[in-house]
């Protein structure tokens, strides 16, 4: 079931941020920081599980996978990326329902030609307007729960610029979408701007190395955003640290560095003491070594 904290956080007017989770290592971090939603990144989720590129390559059934277990991973509520709708009309439709089915809370879909592409990418080309009208409607009618949110997202900066942006979502918003996002805009300028032309929530996608400014979240708030999400940071700060850890471990033999998360807390986090209090219950003792 949908979860209706998404509906009421945005209901409250104050801003919020959302992190990115690419993997269940991730999400359970997350769940010890303490976060109420979480995003799924269709980017990372796709690099993370399959080593491919966001570009319409995953499926439905591989991503409707990821978020079902990120839905079951995670303490937080999910905003789960849809990409297209992953074709037509009626693959929107079945979409919806299986991200709702999924426990996802919120689905985003954008405006793109399948199959799409990385929004902070080159070489994306957008449907017309009326077809992701009839997408939007068609998500919005499908879904069971009045907590699930339908989130509608123009890529037309790229090709249309920002008059393009704007009349893509005030039909968007016509067609009943419960939030509007604006991709890759280019400066606060531009973000000020869409957020003071709608009154429905806006969100902000602070994609790091990608084609917005990452301002402060008190910017953002300031701005006009109802909230943001960061779909890359945990996935470029784990790859950093990575990147590091096996450098100095080729270079210099160093395999217990300064700076690791602690095990038997990662244990306790993965779930490891319910496997133990259940051996302690029902497991047999070890055999004796003659």
């Amino acid at each position: 079931m949908a979860d209706p904290i998404f509906r009421q956080k945005l209901q409250s007017g104050k801003f919020f941020v959302v992190p990115g989770i690419q993997d269940m290592i991730a999400a359970v971090v997350a769940n010890k920081v303490g976060f109420d939603l979480v995003y799924g990144t269709g980017y990372w989720l796709t690099a993370s599980a399959w080593g491919l590129p966001d570009a319409g390559i995953a499926s439905y059934t591989q991503m409707v996978n990821r978020m079902e277990t990120l839905v079951r991973t995670s303490h937080g509520a999910v905003i789960a990326d849809g990409d297209t709708g992953f074709g037509g009309l009626l693959n929107v439709h079945h979409t919806v329902k299986g991200y709702e089915a999924a426990g996802v809370t919120a689905i985003q879909l954008e405006d793109q030609e399948f199959p799409k592409k990385c929004g902070h990418t080159p070489f994306r080309r957008t449907i017309p307007v009326e077809d992701m009208v009839e997408k939007i409607k068609v998500a919005v009618a499908a879904r069971v729960s009045e907590d699930f949110l339908v989130i509608a997202r123009t890529d037309a900066r790229q090709s249309e610029g920002m008059d393009g942006v704007l009349r893509r979502l005030e039909a968007y918003d016509k067609a009943g979408a419960h939030v509007l996002f604006p991709e890759a805009l280019t400066s606060e300028e531009e973000m000020a701007r869409a957020c003071a032309a709608f009154d429905k929530p806006l969100m902000a996608n602070m994609s790091n190395g990608g084609s917005s400014p990452v301002p402060v979240a008190s910017v953002l708030a300031e701005i006009g955003y109802a909230y943001a999400i960061y779909p890359s940071l945990t996935s470029l700060a784990a790859s950093a640290a990575m990147e590091k850890a096996l450098v100095d471990l080729k270079e210099k033999g160093i395999g217990q560095p300064d700076g690791l998360f602690d095990f038997n807390e990662f244990c306790s986090l993965i779930g490891f003491e319910e496997v133990w209090d259940f051996e302690r219950k029902w497991g047999k003792a070890p055999a004796t070594v003659a």
